[in-house]
């Protein structure tokens, strides 16, 4: 699974003023990520309000975004939920032409047992089409999938091909790197300590700051996979201050103002989320003006 080592990102989906889909800008979004030399893109994880699009808007994104992307570089579509019954039902009628991968998140709101986790999880990879990525990611969710978890379900289903892992924990991370298959990815989904767990031996990242400065953090990754700390300390000190901003008041509310800023697409969100404030949209444009000059639009 080469495609996966290296920089994803969970991209987000533009809307118009109105609020709705906003598919010039999702095009323009795509042209802007393979530009700058990303490895894979994710459509409709968390980072794209998929919890706010209708079904039939996100058939249409999914198809879009393949359309577009035309297999120049991997492609995972987040499909996820709290209702497992339903996930699995969302997996076997996914049109997965133009697909790599399915990224789902461990259910939220329920906060079910680690036993519970398993199931759900074993009943996505008993009916998917496509590898499974699972994604760790406690601050939405409102649980855990501990690394006793997901090291059973590597070993238990090799359709399971990896994690985003998004807890922070390194208690955690120490223990699944130790315990986990070879073969098994340990990806990071938190962009501020990147760093630090492909230091651990993660593979790469599903970033949310690579939506704007996708050449930055790709190269950053590169470095790390190459084993240059020296270099990538420099870029990943360099891209702090941007990436702190990113989630000041909200993602994707932040990388949305950034995206704006560069020309790429406006920055409007979906209810209950809201624009940043001007505070932070000047400070994000102060960065952007150090880190991409030439590509700031305002």
């Amino acid at each position: 699974m080469n495609i996966f080592y290296g920089t994803g990102v969970a991209m987000v989906t533009p809307f118009h003023a109105d609020g709705q889909i906003d598919y010039d800008g999702l095009r323009n979004l795509i042209e802007h990520l393979i530009d700058g030399g990303v490895e894979y893109l994710v459509s409709l994880g968390t980072t794209g309000e998929s919890a706010t699009l209708s079904e039939d808007e996100r058939k249409q994104v999914w198809a879009f975004t393949a359309e577009v992307v035309n297999k120049r570089v991997g492609l995972v579509a987040g499909i996820g939920g709290n209702n497992t019954h339903e996930v699995v039902e969302q997996i076997k009628s996914f049109d997965i032409n133009g697909y790599d991968a399915i990224l789902s998140a461990s259910p939220h709101y329920n906060k079910p047992t680690q036993e519970g986790i398993y199931q759900h999880y074993k009943a996505i990879a008993q009916n998917a089409k496509l590898p499974i990525i699972l994604y760790n990611v406690p601050s939405r969710t409102g649980s855990t999938v501990s690394a006793e978890t997901t090291v059973r379900l590597a070993k238990e289903f090799k359709n399971i091909i990896g994690i985003k892992e998004a807890s922070g924990n390194f208690d955690l991370f120490n223990q699944l790197m130790r315990d986990k298959p070879e073969d098994f990815l340990f990806i990071s989904g938190d962009d501020p300590v990147t760093l630090p767990m492909m230091a651990l031996g993660g593979v790469g990242a599903i970033s949310v700051i690579g939506n704007a400065l996708p050449r930055q953090l790709s190269d950053m990754v590169r470095l790390l996979l190459n084993n240059d700390y020296k270099g990538a300390h420099a870029a990943h000190f360099d891209l702090i201050e941007f990436t702190r901003l990113m989630f000041t008041e909200g993602s994707p509310a932040g990388v949305k103002t950034a995206l704006k800023q560069l020309g790429i697409c406006g920055d409007t969100v979906r209810l209950p989320l809201v624009q940043v404030s001007k505070k932070t949209a000047d400070a994000i444009a102060a960065e952007l003006k150090k880190l991409a000059p030439v590509a700031v639009k305002a």
